[in-house]
């Protein structure tokens, strides 16, 4: 027997006679306002307590939700588990309030309202919800780098509501940079990237906080630009750069999220043997020794495709959002290889190196150094 649809004046019109109408969205979803005499039970905790939140006495329960999928869907399966008075509202709260019926609106300060209303599409989700977005409010991610990769990486977890982003870049914005770089604009020509960085981050999301420190991460600054931080996104452009990077991820206990691009190819992977030793490598690992300067040339000598740093820095965006709130599988153990000409995408397993100086049980990471190159390098 198909579930019984009705619309938002029908509705109203057997509430006067008895019915009982429960919205079974999610209390955040509730900041816009409900239907006057609703019941605010959501989905989840109507389907696992049902006989507690539905009328005794053989009374009808009309379920309403934003637009009317998750209500038919709630409905459906009350029926199968035995509640037969059900039935679902077409057009959900939005038809409701489209037709002009009594609406309760609570009454919230900005700050939760903006909370509510930016991050609604992560609320909805299980794996993040509100705890996971106030725990991504309380994150503090290193961007190092605010070039190809930083760039995009940078606007996703500012996007993404991550609380403080940490953005390390010595460098200043240049024309040619604007091909790939999009954090930067023409009129931003000549400006340190990292204030560049922070008004468009700012732009995007006012309540996220923009650390710009205008250094290149050495082995002196390093560990300062570490304290703090839950997560390491490497957006370097220079081989010395990762592997200070890297000694002192694992001497610290950071996981350190990678990419790298060139030309029409680019990879990513975490790097987390700081947390575990011995099980997962670090970047040592899979590049212990430097190919020759001609073998491993920059962007600048062998050109990039603008988008290339796009799809890569928005990998790393989402392995650090993964890391942050503990969802997932991350690319830890992974080397993640896009060719962006075929469009082709290639995994290959990493193993942790047990002879590597830096990550091996009983290696100890002191003083970082720079011996080591990758095969690419950002953009």
């Amino acid at each position: 027997m198909s579930i019984e649809r009705i619309s938002p004046r029908e509705a109203q019109q057997r509430l006067r006679q008895g019915a009982f109408l429960i919205d079974v969205r999610e209390p955040h979803e509730h900041a816009g306002g409900h239907a006057q005499g609703a019941a605010l039970v959501p989905k989840a905790s109507l389907l696992a307590e049902p006989a507690r939140h539905l009328p005794a006495g053989g009374a009808q329960a009309l379920l309403i939700c934003q637009s009317g999928a998750r209500s038919l869907e709630a409905a459906q399966m009350l029926r199968t588990a035995g509640f037969a008075q059900v039935a679902s509202i077409d057009g959900g709260t939005s038809g409701w309030m489209a037709e002009g019926l009594p609406m309760v609106v609570p009454e919230q300060d900005a700050h939760t309202r903006d909370f509510n209303e930016r991050y609604a599409r992560h609320l909805l989700l299980p794996q993040v919800g509100q705890a996971g977005q106030r725990r991504l409010r309380a994150s503090r991610v290193l961007l190092v780098g605010a070039g190809g990769l930083g760039s995009p990486a940078a606007f996703y977890l500012a996007a993404a509501g991550v609380g403080t982003l940490r953005i390390a870049d010595d460098d200043v914005v240049e024309r040619s940079n604007l091909q790939r770089q999009i954090l930067h604009a023409e009129a931003r020509v000549s400006m340190p990237k990292v204030a560049s960085a922070a008004v468009a981050l700012q732009a995007l999301n006012p309540g996220v906080c923009v650390e710009a420190v205008p250094e290149r991460v050495t082995a002196g600054n390093v560990d300062r630009l570490l304290d703090g931080i839950d997560v390491v996104v490497d957006g370097a452009d220079n081989f010395a750069t990762r592997y200070v990077l890297n000694d002192a991820c694992v001497r610290l206990g950071k996981p350190l999220v990678y990419g790298a691009v060139q030309r029409f190819e680019g990879q990513a992977s975490v790097f987390d043997a700081g947390r575990h030793r011995g099980q997962l490598p670090c970047y040592r690992c899979l590049f212990p020794a430097p190919p020759p300067p001609e073998l491993a040339p920059d962007c600048a000598q062998a050109g990039v495709l603008g988008v290339l740093p796009g799809l890569v820095g928005m990998i790393q965006a989402s392995e650090a959002i993964k890391l942050l709130l503990g969802i997932g599988e991350p690319l830890s153990g992974r080397l993640l290889h896009v060719d962006a000409l075929t469009m082709r995408f290639h995994e290959m397993r990493l193993a942790a190196d047990p002879a590597c100086p830096v990550c091996a049980p009983g290696a100890v990471s002191e003083q970082p150094s720079t011996n080591g190159a990758d095969q690419v390098r950002a953009g």
